[in-house]
């Protein structure tokens, strides 16, 4: 979606916001909450929630108490205390629903020392705000070679203006412990601003940049996702993924956190089923799973000394057969059980509409037919004439 800072210049070109998802309307930016709340009025005699989140670059959010009463938006731009100086951002959220986010977040709702907002952005302090952003890109690119430089081992990602100008905040990522303090004197140097350095981890940093995914959609984590759970290679294990490291990684370098979204699905459908290194004994020898198709409730089985043949068997059958293996008892053989299953050929999907197949193009095309068509008609032509 668009802004209203996107519009055209006067020259008819496009200018764009160049906030990147802080824009002014707040229609373009991350991890949007939705008010719902906001066309409902509140009961005679309450006093509104007098904290409001404000949010700054990307998808940093903090929550500040509206002291001064002032009337207050989605959408304005606030001066906000800081240290030192004061900063500048954007009201992502006001009312009742504050005091909710407040508590997901664990930020006490009584808390007397939260930041305050001092006042609503006056021209001069959203023009000293620009004006800071703008520099960002520049000193980004110069720190980097600053760090380079000095062989320091990390990479810094992010550059974050306060927005009085007076203040720098560097994000980085790295492997391990960095000692960066001759960086910041050569970058106190360089740019005669307050230096802050913030380390990062791998998540945070493709949340703060963005990006497309593997499935084509913006990352979860810089859309809708704010908290980052553990992924573990047992949630690909348990979903039966091929454990390769390309497909399971995101852009972050980690474990997608699209494993654990299905992930507990499969638990539950798992529950019923046994172990896959569950022997099953029979008078024809001892079998041994080959595959599990989770959802349908089917095992493949085959014997050790014919691993060729599978026999398909229903998770009912298998937990049967177990039975009767504690009590040391042996079924003559699978294909017993396998013969009682009765094939179900529904088709799951039919082309009703009439669609062309997909493998049209495959056939190469007969360049020859079209000259034989061509040459006859030509023949016919002459025949017509004469």
């Amino acid at each position: 979606m668009g802004c209203n800072s996107c519009s055209s210049g006067k020259d008819g070109q496009p200018r764009g916001c160049k906030n990147n998802g802080t824009c002014g309307t707040d229609s373009c930016n991350k991890l949007t909450v939705f008010d719902w709340l906001s066309n409902m009025s509140l009961p005679a005699g309450q006093k509104a929630f007098d904290c409001v989140e404000v949010r700054f670059k990307n998808s940093r959010k903090l929550f500040f108490r509206n002291t001064e009463n002032l009337t207050l938006s989605i959408g304005d731009v606030v001066a906000t205390e800081a240290s030192p100086g004061h900063d500048v951002g954007i009201v992502t959220l006001t009312g009742e629903l504050v005091k909710v986010q407040m508590k997901k977040k664990k930020v006490d709702v009584t808390d007397e020392t939260l930041p305050k907002i001092y006042r609503k952005a006056s021209q001069r302090d959203i023009d000293i705000w620009s004006k800071s952003r703008d520099k960002e890109e520049r000193i980004k690119k110069k720190s980097r070679e600053l760090a380079i430089s000095l062989g320091l081992q990390m990479k810094i990602s992010d550059v974050e203006f306060q927005g009085d100008g007076s203040k720098a905040t560097f994000y980085y990522t790295a492997e391990d412990r960095v000692d960066f303090r001759q960086l910041i004197k050569e970058m106190a140097k360089a740019f005669s601003i307050r230096i802050e350095m913030r380390q990062i981890g791998f998540r945070q940093e493709a949340a703060r940049l963005g990006g497309i995914g593997s499935c084509g959609r913006e990352l979860c984590c810089s859309t809708w996702l704010t908290d980052f759970r553990s992924v573990n290679t047992s949630a690909a294990r348990y979903q039966q993924l091929s454990l390769n490291p390309q497909k399971l990684a995101g852009q972050c370098g980690k474990l997608k956190c699209c494993l654990n979204y299905e992930l507990d699905a499969y638990l539950d459908a798992l529950q019923s089923f046994p172990r896959n290194d569950t022997h099953l004994y029979t008078e024809k020898g001892k079998a041994v799973c080959q595959k599990i198709d989770i959802f349908k409730g089917l095992l493949w089985y085959a014997y050790e000394d014919n691993g060729i043949n599978w026999h398909k068997l229903t998770v009912e059958q298998v937990n049967e057969i177990i039975t009767l293996n504690k009590e040391r008892k042996k079924v003559s053989g699978l294909e017993e059980y396998a013969s009682e299953l009765i094939e179900d050929n529904k088709k799951d999907f039919e082309n009703v509409v009439g669609q062309d197949s997909l493998t049209r193009f495959d056939a190469p095309k007969n360049k020859n037919r079209g000259k034989r068509n061509r040459n006859k008609n030509r023949r016919k032509h002459k025949k017509k004439t004469n």
